[in-house]
């Protein structure tokens, strides 16, 4: 069984004209336009998504300080009334800082690492009781956060899958380190094991590595450079034919959960709807 998952948030917002400034990036659109974030909501949903991620990739308290909390149950709730009864929503949990910059993430360490589980748990447990029915713990380069974001998650009782990046150009994680660092996730409790963000046209290698260990796996990739003409505002029309092309080549490859990241749309997740 296949599961569609929505595409991007934040450069979707882009293409519609609404800023995503630093550091709330796509959350800013909580206060500023909600009613464009419901409506790519239900866009996503009439292509034929059926889990969508809140806006919660950047509310945690470092970015969007005392408003934290009510921003991140903003977004799930925001979610949540868009998307038809018996779709599943989503909340993000993404890297403390950069998700390009793994040199940024928590050291290597017992006392740095469990600072950043508590910040990660923080979240997952508002999101938790703002109804989120799953975390999905999504575009990290950096193995060791990863861990710490997925056992706080898991901590929380609900569901949790696990998203690395080796970024657009696929510099930040190996086949070798995504595969590693994802056979742990499972092991501390994540339910399935993906790779977004990456490259559409460098996802595949990743996604052979996964499933290699016996849990869901899923892709949902970026539109890599402009002149691949897959995605971003001045992709052709048959860009989204193309990404679907692309996915099914993950779904041979034994991927069940398929959806867009950064320059992708409705007409990506439609296209890999219909596959």
């Amino acid at each position: 069984m296949r599961t569609i998952l929505d595409g991007p948030m934040g450069t979707e917002l882009a293409a519609r004209g609404v800023p995503t400034p630093a550091p709330l990036w796509s959350a800013w659109a909580l206060d500023h336009a909600p009613e464009v974030i419901a409506q790519i909501h239900r866009d996503y949903a009439a292509a034929g998504a059926t889990v969508h991620t809140a806006t919660t990739f950047r509310t945690k308290r470092r970015q969007a300080g005392d408003r934290w909390e009510a921003l991140a149950r903003r977004a799930v709730a925001i979610a949540r009334a868009a998307v038809p009864a018996g779709h599943r929503v989503a909340g993000s949990v993404a890297p403390l800082e950069d998700c390009y910059r793994p040199d940024l993430s928590p050291a290597e360490d017992i006392g740095a690492l469990q600072a950043a589980r508590a910040e990660h748990e923080e979240l997952a447990r508002v999101l938790v009781d703002a109804g989120a029915d799953l975390l999905i713990c999504e575009t990290f380069p950096h193995v060791g956060e990863a861990l710490a974001a997925v056992e706080a998650c898991v901590s929380t009782g609900v569901e949790t899958w696990a998203a690395f990046t080796a970024g657009p150009g696929a510099p930040l994680l190996s086949v070798e380190a995504m595969e590693a660092g994802a056979r742990e996730a499972v092991r501390r409790g994540a339910a399935a094991v993906m790779v977004n963000c990456t490259a559409a046209t460098r996802t595949l290698a990743y996604v052979e590595r996964l499933v290699r260990i016996g849990v869901p796996v899923g892709a949902y990739a970026n539109a890599g450079d402009a002149e691949e003409e897959i995605g971003w505002d001045e992709a052709p029309p048959e860009g989204a034919a193309r990404y679907a092309q692309l996915a099914a080549e993950w779904a041979r490859a034994g991927a069940t959960i398929l959806g867009g990241c950064c320059g992708t749309g409705p007409a990506h997740i439609r296209a890999i709807a219909a596959l």
